[in-house]
């Protein structure tokens, strides 16, 4: 058996011991939620959004799915209803200040906040081999901007409960800041973005910024940024930074008002964002979304997940 064969018997193993994770019961632990228990899930028209929620809404809470093309949207949430589950759908786009508040004051007056919020709207305009910052600004602008805005203004509308509010961001593992390959090469930053206690939202915005900054005067490609798709490696790198502060933060809310945030990497997926390109599938890379959303372990925030496991950041 030769290398590629071995590595993908190995996928295979592993797709085959998520699955077999996906069929056990939460009856292990406490089943806190009910039909009453919001999820905002956005960008959730397709891809592993739309798993996510088809898989929350199929645990019996009630979804919203969000998409910034209403058509599409409402189309996506159709097929879900079909299925006898609760979903609605509302128009969101991330970028759009206008558009963010326009969905918060929905969720107030339509169902007095949230629960769980699953931030997995993002973009991505590299396949294969590419390389580009062609769109960096707009990768930037949604995976990371967009990300704390939606997380900003969700917080205020978390719905107090003794088992806590949740929040998990899909990144990736190319946002990893000690990676073997694809890393920031400044020490010194990246020493400065894993120190938690001093971890900033300045630090986080001003690092993005100057990486912008050198994408429009031409010096990115000596800046020792991420040799691999560069902006969007940088734009999980700050929502990775920024998940770890956010919990850092939030863990100082009184009893009964926690709210939990992580992130996890889903894996290359065989998604329009990938070109279709991936090995996992949409169903397997939603499951550990699906997990930290519903896990009864109140301690688990601040971490990075993978295939239900932590892994460094």
């Amino acid at each position: 058996m030769g290398k590629k064969e071995r590595a993908q018997e190995r996928r295979e193993q592993r797709r085959q011991q998520i699955s077999l994770l996906r069929t056990i019961p939460y009856s292990d632990q406490q089943r806190w939620w009910s039909n009453e228990t919001i999820a905002v899930v956005t960008g959730s028209n397709r891809g592993i959004g739309f798993e996510i929620a088809h898989q929350l809404a199929s645990h019996g809470l009630t979804v919203v799915l969000t998409s910034r093309e209403t058509r599409v949207g409402e189309e996506a949430t159709k097929i879900m209803q079909e299925k006898g589950l609760n979903v609605v759908f509302h128009q969101l786009d991330i970028v759009d200040p206008a558009s963010v508040e326009t969905f918060s004051d929905w969720i107030k007056e339509n169902y007095g906040g949230l629960d769980i919020l699953i931030n997995n709207a993002g973009v991505n305009f590299n396949f294969g081999t590419d390389n580009s910052v062609e769109y960096a600004e707009t990768v930037i602008q949604t995976n990371y901007f967009g990300t704390k805005s939606m997380t900003k203004a969700m917080i205020p509308l978390m719905r107090p409960s003794p088992f806590g509010a949740r929040i998990v961001n899909v990144t990736s593992r190319l946002g990893r800041l000690n990676g073997r390959r694809n890393r920031i090469a400044n020490v010194s930053l990246r020493q400065q973005l894993e120190d938690v206690d001093s971890l900033s939202e300045e630090l986080i915005d001003s690092t993005v910024n100057s990486f912008l900054e050198q994408v429009k005067n031409g010096t990115w490609e000596s800046g020792g940024w991420p040799q691999v798709f560069t902006d969007y490696s940088l734009s999980k790198l700050a929502a990775n930074a920024y998940t770890r502060l956010m919990a850092r933060i939030l863990s100082d809310q009184p009893e009964g008002q926690k709210i939990y945030m992580n992130c996890y990497c889903p894996g290359w997926v065989k998604t329009a964002m990938t070109d279709w390109a991936g090995h996992t599938s949409p169903e397997v890379a939603a499951d550990t979304a699906v997990w930290l959303a519903l896990t009864s372990d109140q301690f688990v925030s601040g971490k990075f997940f993978a295939e239900r496991r932590e892994i460094n950041f």
